[in-house]
């Protein structure tokens, strides 16, 4: 086998005996160090309950889809709004210079503690999550597509003027595709984030979605529960950050970002 087929399967291959040895030290810290099930429950145990979870229509039907709803209309709003205004702010220098001491406050304050505020203005609903979902999105995607828009050279656009290409020629021809990678690597920590706001915001405010059986499961004290929902969350955080790098993948093909190593 040769390196480059080597080196593509090569995830494929570490990933099992990662997984493996984890739970293997976590199997072995339960029996050696006799830690209490109420702490670190044995993976037999978080298996079996992780099984009849999954085997619970209403987990899928209600719980889950009301977390998948919440994090991507969230991070869709995100999108939308953090590319215009990283494209805004980025083409325009004074008006990010004004707004750059308000960029910063609002991206420094705890987001957790707002969470309380759109409870009570937007209820216990899908909407609060939303919000809270878009806000933790929008900042990365924003700072990025601004990054993007302002790592355009400035010969590129000389020479497109030069061939008296029109405003329209030069965002498609030159705008676009450098600014592509970097909207792509927002998206990819703005989903994450995304996921984590509709979490939070189930935890504080809400009743139904993964959170809230969070929430269940430690009120419960059901530690192997919370394990297993656990688990699900970084099952569905993990689609959804494939789903997004896949895309990247779909539509530049030709960033370094995703040329294999070995090829370059």
């Amino acid at each position: 086998m040769d390196r480059d087929k080597l080196i593509k399967l090569l995830p494929w291959i570490s990933t099992p005996i990662l997984l493996i040895l984890i739970v293997g030290f976590w199997k072995l810290s339960t029996v050696v160090f006799d830690v209490s099930p109420f702490v670190l429950p044995p993976p037999e145990e978080v298996a079996v309950r992780l099984a009849a979870l999954m085997s619970q229509p209403e987990i899928w039907i209600v719980h889950a889809r009301i977390t998948l709803v919440e994090t991507v209309v969230g991070f869709g709003f995100a999108l939308v709004t953090g590319v215009m205004a990283g494209a805004v702010l980025g083409r325009i220098f004074w008006l990010e210079l004004a707004m750059r001491p308000l960029i910063v406050a609002l991206q420094v304050v705890p987001k957790v503690a707002l969470i309380p505020l759109f409870v009570i203005w937007f209820g216990f609903g899908l909407t609060s999550k939303i919000i809270i979902a878009a806000i933790l999105a929008f900042f990365p995607i924003m700072l990025n597509v601004m990054l993007g828009v302002r790592s355009v050279e400035p010969g590129h656009r000389d020479v497109m003027r030069s061939l008296d290409a029109s405003r329209w020629q030069q965002f498609v021809s030159l705008d676009f595709h450098s600014t592509l990678p970097y909207v792509f690597a927002g998206m990819e920590v703005g989903i994450v984030f995304a996921l984590i706001g509709a979490i939070v915001g189930e935890y504080l405010g809400g009743n139904e979605g993964l959170g809230y059986m969070v929430v269940v499961s430690l009120n419960a004290l059901d530690a192997p529960q919370l394990f297993a929902v656990i688990i699900l969350l970084a099952a569905l955080g993990s689609i959804l950050f494939f789903a997004v790098n896949g895309l990247k993948r779909l539509m530049i093909p030709w960033h370094e970002s995703v040329v294999d190593t070995s090829a370059a």
